[in-house]
């Protein structure tokens, strides 16, 4: 039997922490409204100040794939099958349970996530969270994302991960008929 990471460890411990708030670590349905591409395309060439007459509500699910918190308040960025899109949380619209909640996440796991269409301001567009749902607890670590799988035959093996890491092996897997 194969012995376990420390960060695997870490892991498994937020999932049995998640089963003791009383919630299903592994899943349930979630329905979403858009697709992060959709989004993004749709209010890219919105003015900055434009947005404060926008109140445009969606909602998302995707694997989270990058995490920047500072304090009361975080980004993250979700990836679902047509691309990444970043979200703003904040203690102040979610509540302090949910931040906790959130706070507790991985790089890898997914979630569904309610917001309002926003513009950072670098000019990004990204959703506000009004409502964060944990989905699915990644018990495993997704590759580095600076590297990837780059070994060929890892990358084979381990199929489903090169799909979430590498985009042409997406782009070619949703293309095939």
């Amino acid at each position: 039997m194969r012995e376990f990471t420390d960060q695997e460890l870490i892991r498994r411990e937020k999932a049995s922490k998640l089963k003791e708030l009383g919630m299903d670590p592994f899943g349930h349905r979630f329905d979403r409204t858009a697709w992060s591409k959709d989004i993004k395309e749709k209010y890219q060439d919105v003015e900055h100040d434009e947005f404060e007459n926008i109140n445009d509500e969606f909602i998302v699910a995707g694997r989270i794939m990058f995490i920047r918190k500072m304090g009361k308040a975080s980004f993250f960025t979700i990836q679902d099958k047509t691309g990444k899109i970043q979200i703003y949380i904040s203690i102040n619209d979610v509540g302090e349970e949910t931040y906790e909640l959130f706070k507790s996440a991985d790089i890898g796991d997914i979630v569904g996530v309610r917001g309002k269409v926003m513009k950072t301001r670098t000019g990004e567009v990204t959703l506000k969270c009004l409502e964060y749902t944990h989905l699915v607890k990644a018990l495993k670590p997704l590759p580095e994302k600076f590297h990837g799988l780059t070994d060929i035959e890892e990358r084979y093996r381990r199929h489903y991960v090169d799909l979430i890491m590498n985009e042409d092996s997406k782009k070619v897997a949703f293309t095939r008929p």
